[in-house]
């Protein structure tokens, strides 16, 4: 069974960590891959907006301490690991930067290709956040409005019928503001694939408010880096 067929098939409601390689030394990714086995997290996500330290290193820790799956999130694709259990193939298709639509994956595609990795083709869809964020200022491109749902929609369905697996709405790293309720519900409503939410993401009520919602995959990424103990209150209920 894939990684796409296991962890993404909308019958079971998951979440997924981000850990971010420039924001981890040795020990802290060791601590946080054994916090992470334990916690109630289905599968790590790995990548950020711009990564200098090794990916390959990073995944080589996590999988120290954790059977959980590795799924790369790459910012560019020099993020690239063959390491990872599968990577999501994302097309930032909320922008206008061609670069980030399609050249960074055309400029890894062959190295890809050969690895033979599981590839999940995913519809990166940037929402904003009340913040201007990593992502925003490197890729270039803006974010669309959290209170106009009609160009989420849009845009997701459009992600949709190009073939996109699943699609990502992102407030980005940090954001002041997860992405609201009336763009994920309108979403889950207009299209059938899964649907990842992250951004933003500070507490127990949001992350199962967003659930409830119609997410399918909720990332937390800044609020576990701060707060390890951020799952203790979960209790393996996050639904």
């Amino acid at each position: 069974m894939t990684v796409y067929q296991q962890y993404f098939n909308r019958e079971k409601k998951r979440l997924a960590i981000l850990l971010d390689p420039d924001k981890l030394n040795q020990e802290k990714t060791l601590r946080l891959s054994s916090i992470i086995e334990k916690s109630p997290a289905d599968m790590i996500f790995v990548g950020g907006s711009l990564v200098s330290n090794s990916v390959d290193r990073t995944i080589e820790l996590i999988k120290q301490e954790t059977s959980k799956p590795v799924i790369l999130f790459p910012g560019s694709g020099s993020q690239f690991s063959k390491k990872a259990d599968a990577l999501l193939f994302l097309s930032l298709i909320s922008g206008r930067n061609p670069e980030y639509l399609i050249g960074e994956q055309v400029k890894s595609a062959f190295v890809i290709k050969k690895s033979g990795i599981e590839t999940i083709p995913t519809g990166y869809i940037l929402i904003d956040g009340g913040r201007r964020t990593a992502v925003e200022y490197i890729s270039n491109t803006f974010p669309i409005p959290n209170d106009k749902p009609d160009l989420a929609v849009s845009t997701a369905i459009a992600g949709e019928l190009l073939g996109m697996k699943c699609l990502y709405l992102e407030a980005g790293s940090g954001a002041n503001n997860p992405v609201s309720g009336e763009i994920i519900s309108q979403v889950r409503q207009n299209v059938s694939c899964p649907i990842i939410v992250g951004g933003g993401i500070k507490n127990f009520n949001v992350l199962s408010n967003i659930f409830r919602l119609g997410a399918d995959i909720v990332v937390i990424g800044t609020a576990f880096e701060n707060n390890p103990d951020f799952f203790e209150n979960l209790k393996g209920q996050y639904v």
